[in-house]
């Protein structure tokens, strides 16, 4: 019982913290579907990634906020902000993940796992031989608590990230991939610096100082 207790005081604090969030209040605001779009937007808006025309492949894209930033960004500024949800889009957007994705008008949704064969034919169908602009990855695992495990899931997710970029990537193309700290870190590190001219380590406000996650961003292949 004194676990049971427990645990509802934990998911009652945890609920608190998350509806007074300013993030999720703006979120809502915004008509974003979760607070992670401004994440994406930081990172922007410090890099300038995202421009009008460009093709982007969205990994781990549910439940769509990093999408919507992306849609917003490909919208003609006439739109505006609220009109960026519908109607004429100046770019390519293609998002994948294993779990359901509600529709966004202009975004191509491939729902399966990334590892899959399968699933990997199909978003490079949808590319039909097109180069890539950018490559955002929010992909993470279902994490175990075993610090080994966890680390060996997450450090696989990045590297298929790395290996897609690599493949598909124009030559001055980014990758923005989430990672955490802790063991492997450095190893994704030095894997992005091996692969890329550029590479910065972005923790964005948007991100709870609490959360181990943090954004690796390479841009520039390396021959």
């Amino acid at each position: 019982m004194k676990t049971q207790t427990k645990s509802k005081k934990l998911n009652k604090a945890w609920l608190n913290n998350h509806v007074s969030d300013p993030y999720v209040q703006q979120a809502q605001k915004d008509g974003y579907r979760s607070r992670a779009a401004y994440k994406l937007k930081e990172i922007d808006e410090e890099l300038k990634l995202i421009r009008p025309g460009q093709v982007v492949v969205d990994l781990g894209a549910t439940p769509g906020a990093w999408s919507q930033y992306l849609r917003r960004r490909f919208a003609p500024k006439e739109a505006g902000q609220g009109g960026a949800a519908v109607g004429q889009l100046n770019g390519t957007i293609i998002a994948l993940d294993l779990l359901d994705f509600e529709p966004i008008e202009g975004v191509h949704f491939i729902q399966g796992d990334f590892q899959d064969a399968a699933v990997y034919a199909q978003l490079e169908a949808a590319l039909a031989s097109r180069p890539v602009d950018v490559v955002v990855s929010d992909m993470a695992p279902n994490l175990s608590g075993i610090a080994s495990t966890d680390a060996a899931r997450i450090s696989n997710l990045v590297e298929l990230a790395v290996d897609f970029s690599r493949q598909h990537l124009k030559p001055d193309g980014a990758l923005v991939a989430k990672v955490f700290h802790g063991e492997g870190y450095s190893q994704l590190v030095e894997l992005f610096k091996a692969n890329f001219r550029k590479v910065k380590a972005v923790k964005p406000k948007a991100s709870r100082d609490r959360s181990a996650e943090t954004f690796l961003v390479g841009v520039g292949k390396k021959p």
